[in-house]
This record gives structure tokens, sequence and C-alpha cells, in this order.
């Protein structure tokens, strides 16, 4: 039970968007017992951001949310995946790229909890 949401100030066409779902999708993959079939993504993009106090460069704030919990090993490859993605489809540099994980143990889906 997987959530992406990357939220930037970059415009996204529909053709980046669906290759970034696409290429999610795979990277999911590297937590395991993680894939595509339970992964939910949202795209907030033309946001209003500053980073170190100015906005005039591409940046995005991804979050991260997991039902249960992964290796530190696991979230840094995923973290590498999800910088090159957004380096490749939206020429954002990793350095301008915060990745936020968050666990949690109760995780609800139709209309009860895991």
């Amino acid at each position: 039970m997987p959530y992406i949401n990357i939220k930037t100030n970059v415009e996204i066409a529909k053709k980046q968007e669906e290759s970034i779902k696409t290429k999610l999708g795979k990277a999911i993959s590297l937590i395991p017992g993680k894939s595509e079939s339970w992964l939910m993504l949202s795209f907030d993009d033309g946001c209003r951001m500053y980073f170190k106090g100015e906005n005039k460069l591409p940046m995005a704030f991804v979050e991260i949310k997991l039902f249960g919990k992964a290796a530190d090993n696991d979230y840094n490859k995923l973290t590498g995946a999800v910088t090159e993605i957004l380096g490749d489809e939206l020429e954002i540099a990793s350095d301008r790229i915060y990745v936020k994980y968050e666990e949690t143990m109760h995780w609800g889906f139709g209309g009860k909890n895991f």
C-alpha cells in the first residue's frame, strides 16, 4: 500500500506524467513486498515553492507513505531511483529534491484496516 505524492514548481505535461507513473511503478518494487498493483500516485505541479530562499530553479518535494516498514538500504535505493526519474523527466537536480518517508501500521482500504 504505497502512496507517492510529488509536489513541484515544474509544470508536468501529460506525457511526462505517464512516463513518471510508469517508472515509479517499477521503482516501488525496490521496497520488498511493494508493487505497482497497490501504488497510488498524485501530482501537484506548478506549485509556488522556495528552496534556499529562491524559487527560480526546478525543485520537488516527494512524500512516500508505506504500510509497514522497510530497511534503510531499500529507502536509499528508492530515493536514488526517484531523484533519477525526476531528473530525467523534469530536469530537476538531485540536490533540489527532498524525499520524505512515512511508515504506518494502520492503513485502511475497502472499508476496513489491514
